[in-house]
């Protein structure tokens, strides 16, 4: 197939894509089409039906995996697709994992790293709980291979949240080292835990959207919900350890105009919200700096740094 990234303005394309979103317009005439944005795994396209009821143009609606015959065009120095033809494909003309986009790095590998640090924890209790989630419940490790860790911003493709999850606690673990009054079992959980509530949050891909349950409540209040309700069914779990890895979870993002409804009470919590939070930069950074490959110059203004970034001279 010919991948989105490869595409280029005058050519015709006529290949299958997931049509992520869908949205009948009117243009300054009053005429009616619609605008689409078809993605694979490397990344998404504008597309536009200019006559939706011309031959050529079937039923399909947004989600649905789509064959398009069209041409590639600039609009606004992006490139356009102008679609000419357009069917829903059937369940068997496509592989899903060429229209998903997925982490660098080898997910089972990933999940062996993780499972590794869970069966390496001494406290009987933390070890249960985690064994719990990470080693006993395949469901849950189905959907945690599988699930992003946000919608976009970072880490926002198949094996997101795996890849960040780890990514946090390797830094915890070197937390650890650096400063050894921190408890390294708590940590070491509190890091495992602290995005689980994505898994209720995002909807699984291709949607990737925020549920009822992530608007209303979020993932941090999911989380420590979640890995409450878990503890419950542990005879004898310890109920000062239990706030205090609920408290991690609930503080992780440190400030509470950051959406944390507790700011880090303890030293494992403050460590916590420190690794989260360089890991997400860093990997914003990372994927904006990758989606502006060849510009060597100042990339704009990004949001989340709240400044103008660039690319550092070689």
């Amino acid at each position: 197939m010919k991948y989105i990234s490869n595409l280029r303005e005058g050519e015709r394309v006529g290949d299958i894509y997931l049509c992520k979103t869908k949205q009948a317009a009117l243009t300054k005439a009053g005429k009616p089409y619609e605008s689409l944005i078809l993605q694979d795994k490397t990344g998404t396209l504008d597309a536009k039906i200019w006559d939706p009821n011309s031959q050529g143009i079937e039923e399909f609606e947004a989600l649905d995996y789509i064959a398009v015959v069209g041409d590639v065009t600039s609009f606004q120095g992006a490139l356009q697709l102008n679609i000419k033809r357009v069917r829903k494909v059937r369940e068997g003309e496509y592989d899903p994992k060429e229209y998903l986009p997925v982490s660098e790095k080898d997910i089972e590998k990933m999940y062996l790293e993780l499972a590794k640090m869970v069966q390496e924890m001494e406290n009987p209790y933390l070890k249960k709980l985690c064994s719990s989630f990470f080693l006993e419940d395949k469901a849950f490790e189905k959907d945690f291979k599988f699930h992003s860790a946000a919608k976009n911003v970072h880490h926002g493709y198949v094996g997101g949240l795996l890849e960040h999850t780890l990514s946090v606690a390797k830094l915890c673990m070197y937390y650890t080292q650096a400063y050894p009054m921190l408890n390294k079992d708590l940590l070491l959980a509190a890091a495992m835990f602290h995005d689980i509530g994505k898994l209720q949050e995002l909807s699984v891909f291709p949607e990737n959207d925020y549920t009822d349950a992530g608007q209303l409540l979020g993932h941090i209040m999911i989380g420590a919900e979640l890995v409450g309700e878990r503890i419950r069914t542990i005879p004898g779990f310890p109920v000062k350890l239990a706030n205090e890895l609920k408290h991690c979870i609930l503080s992780h993002h440190g400030e509470l105009e950051y959406g944390s409804p507790k700011k880090p009470a303890i030293a494992e919590a403050m460590a916590l919200s420190f690794a989260d939070n360089t890991d997400a930069k860093m990997q914003t950074m990372k994927e904006a700096l990758a989606a502006a490959e060849g510009n060597s110059g100042w990339l704009g203004y990004n949001r989340l740094f709240e400044s103008n970034i660039r690319r550092t001279s070689e």
